[in-house]
């Protein structure tokens, strides 16, 4: 004769104990996404994760050049008429954020709110007058001094 040791309601409290651990342990073992930035034009938008972050802590002085340089893996067009919209989460403008166009800072003083607006035209003249195709732009997240997270886009001309 053999005897169960639990009963039918046992067992499923069991297999439901014994899931939610497990799916604990799955969600453990998964990185943090970091914080998004986006950038509208009209109604196409491209949102992105941070090229360089460090979970909000400063990035390394030595790695800060190489990820102003790297190539933005999205891109977005846009004609010199257009309202280029950059957006990014909120942990990101309460530290303050920064425009960096093509590896060169663009602005001195860090952005505090979620959502701006920038005319195009903007973006796609060089310092020597001429007009430009392509412009790699970088939101950067700033904490005093020290950068935290950097966010690569690209904008195309279309005119």
């Amino acid at each position: 004769m053999t005897v169960a040791f639990f009963s039918g309601k046992g067992r499923r409290i069991g297999v439901a104990l014994g899931a939610v651990s497990a799916g604990l342990l799955v969600l453990s073992a998964c990185d943090k996404p970091t914080p998004l930035a986006t950038v509208t034009v009209g109604d196409k938008s491209v949102g992105v994760e941070a090229s360089c972050y460090n979970d909000g802590d400063p990035i390394k002085e030595s790695l800060i050049q190489g990820c102003l340089n790297k190539k933005a893996e999205h891109s977005i067009d846009v004609a010199m008429d257009d309202k280029v919209r950059f957006g990014v989460d909120p942990e990101i403008a309460e530290n303050g954020w920064t425009l960096f166009i093509n590896g060169q800072q663009a602005e001195q003083e860090p952005y505090k709110k979620t959502y701006r607006s920038i005319p195009g035209s903007a973006f796609f003249a060089s310092q020597t007058g001429e007009t430009t195709d392509k412009t790699q732009i970088s939101i950067v997240e700033t904490q005093g001094k020290r950068l935290t997270g950097i966010w690569q886009f690209q904008l195309k001309k279309t005119d």
